[in-house]
């Protein structure tokens, strides 16, 4: 299997982007912000592959960023999972657990 380009390199354009200003902190909350799924949207992308591992991927930047590597790595696998169809959509947090019902 070949080798993935180094991420960073793959990025690198040598041109100044319209972020240079904002901090690092900033970006990734917004991207956070961005892939994070509204509860008006719960239904519709709750089992969409795409949209959680975004999710996940983006709450486990956030908490690198503010060192916390056990948080990331659970959201890092919680997103490989999505990616590998080892995991799937949990309950709606609205309805709750029914079983006790």
């Amino acid at each position: 299997m070949a080798q993935p380009p180094i991420i960073a390199d793959a990025f690198r354009t040598g041109q100044t982007t319209q972020f240079s200003d904002v901090d690092t902190q900033t970006l990734v909350q917004a991207v956070a912000e961005r892939f994070a799924i509204p509860s008006q949207d719960w239904h519709r992308l709750k089992g969409n592959r795409t949209a959680r591992t975004k999710e996940q991927v983006a709450i486990a930047l956030t908490a690198l960023m503010n060192d916390q590597n056990d948080v990331a790595l659970a959201h890092l696998q919680q997103a490989v999972g999505w990616l590998d169809r080892s995991v799937s959509a949990p309950p709606c947090p609205s309805h709750g657990d029914r079983s006790h019902h």
